[in-house]
């Protein structure tokens, strides 16, 4: 059954385009085109699968404004911001041109009587599942090491980012990736769940990969399960950020900041809840609310906005949700707390202090502009506190001593600990979660590697059996 997406301006409230969504028939079709178009890819040799990805990374840039507006458009994000998303994914290119001939190697392994070596080998065709709130980055996070590595792409896309997915196919076919190899899925959003289970069962897939919520993830994670098909799930995150009692106080307020409202607060990776020592904690709070309220909200296509409307409405109303629910259940508003009047589904950046566990403003993922305040009375609680998650994505910790940082971030769980800085991704480093945020791994070498096949070679010497030996001749 065919319908019809319609993607909505954040800002305004006002429908932007409509697309019409695929039934049965041309999902078939463009599936066996793209597994076509990946049995050929994975003969291409691995430098000029590279080389394509160079010539992506130009292409990003030289479509940049475009791939930046359209972000802004379809789901909210400042315009400043979206242009540094584009910029991300040209270096991650740029990354992957350079680094991943060497990373899928042979990689030679001394054994006693042959020649052994370990090959990292195309996995094939992939279905990715990809987020609206980085409407680029995640698709190209995913994408680059994954083309390079040999496969290639069903991509099925936010709905409300549907624009964006249509123009990055295009800007794949344009950096010379073959017709196909990349193939946005326009699938309406009743028939996600049915039509991803069919693709995941399908033979022609060989692995899947989804970056969103834990509802879909688990979702995913077990038709991957069932089909026994590599999975890679990026989920939700709720990642404290925490402030020791000998951090510098204003550095750390004004890193608070950033972490936090970033994306218009709507990234998993946004620190959520900020545990702060009782000795810095009215510091720190005035300083962090005081930033808050200087943040400049606005329309998303102006320069100086620093924040702007969230994706949806829905999410907006989610949000006031858990302001009320933590109010009530006894953390106190410091600013904030309430819808913008008005066209668009603006929000006011919000603070909320005494929060913790039991809060939904603690306990779940808070994806907008609000932040939790919690005072810890020491290293050891302000651990507990973090740990109090079913979470584990991200993790900041800030401190005059960076020692003293490591050894706190040690004893809380997450897959990424930074220590005087700010949590980002980086195409040079491992990216993913732990916990209810997810298992596998994107960036770097462990990322390319993810959806290859590690396979083993062991060559013996031929030895001709010598004449009434009893062995037989080939």
């Amino acid at each position: 059954m065919s319908g019809v997406i319609t993607t909505v301006d954040p800002a305004t409230g006002q429908p932007t385009a409509t697309y019409e969504t695929w039934d049965g028939p041309r999902v078939e079709a463009a599936v066996e085109r793209a597994y076509t178009a990946s049995r050929d890819w994975a003969l291409v040799p691995v430098a000029e699968r590279a080389a394509r990805a160079a010539r992506l990374a130009r292409t990003l840039r030289e479509h940049a404004g475009r791939l930046a507006d359209l972000a802004v458009a379809e789901m909210g994000k400042p315009v400043t911001e979206a242009a540094g998303e584009v910029e991300k994914s040209a270096l991650t290119a740029d990354f992957y041109a350079e680094q991943g001939p060497g990373i899928l190697a042979d990689e030679p392994v001394a054994v006693e009587g042959a020649q052994a070596w370990v090959a990292y080998e195309p996995a094939g065709l992939v279905l990715a599942v990809m987020p609206w709130n980085f409407p680029v980055w995640q698709v190209m996070r995913f994408a680059v090491p994954s083309l390079v590595a040999g496969n290639g792409i069903l991509l099925k896309h936010a709905s409300n980012v549907t624009g964006s997915a249509l123009a990055l196919q295009d800007l794949f076919v344009e950096a010379g990736f073959p017709e196909h190899l990349v193939t946005a899925l326009l699938i309406a959003d009743a028939e996600v769940p049915q039509t991803t289970g069919r693709l995941i069962e399908d033979d022609r897939i060989a692995a899947v990969t989804l970056t969103g919520s834990n509802r879909a993830g688990a979702a995913v994670g077990a038709a991957a399960g069932r089909a026994a098909k590599k999975s890679v799930l990026e989920l939700g995150g709720s990642d404290a950020f925490v402030v020791l009692a000998d951090a510098d106080v204003d550095q750390a307020a004004a890193a608070a900041v950033k972490a936090r409202f970033t994306n218009s607060g709507q990234s998993c990776v946004c620190a959520k809840r900020f545990i702060v020592h009782t000795a810095l904690a009215d510091a720190f709070t005035t300083a962090f609310v005081n930033a808050v309220e200087d943040l400049r909200l606005g329309d998303p296509r102006e320069r100086d906005t620093q924040v702007g409307p969230l994706a949806r409405d829905d999410l907006r109303a989610a949000v006031q949700r858990q302001v009320e629910e933590s109010v009530a259940a006894g953390a106190r508003l410091l600013t904030g707390g309430k819808p913008v009047p008005g066209d668009g589904f603006f929000y006011q950046p919000t603070v909320l202090a005494g929060t913790g566990p039991g809060m939904a403003a603690f306990d779940e993922e808070t994806f907008g502009p609000l932040a939790a305040l919690s005072v810890a009375r020491d290293d050891e609680d302000a651990v507990r506190l973090a740990n109090a998650t079913a979470y584990g994505l991200g993790l900041s910790v800030w401190t005059a001593d960076p020692a003293r940082g490591v050894d706190v971030a040690r004893r809380i769980t997450s897959g990424a600990a930074f220590v005087n800085a700010v949590v980002a991704s980086d195409p040079r480093l491992p990216f993913g979660g732990t916990k209810r945020s997810g298992y596998g791994r994107e960036l770097a070498a462990a990322g390319i590697r993810e959806f290859t096949n590690t396979r083993t070679y062991w060559v013996s010497p031929f030895v001709r059996a010598a004449p009434g030996s009893g062995v037989c001749e080939p």
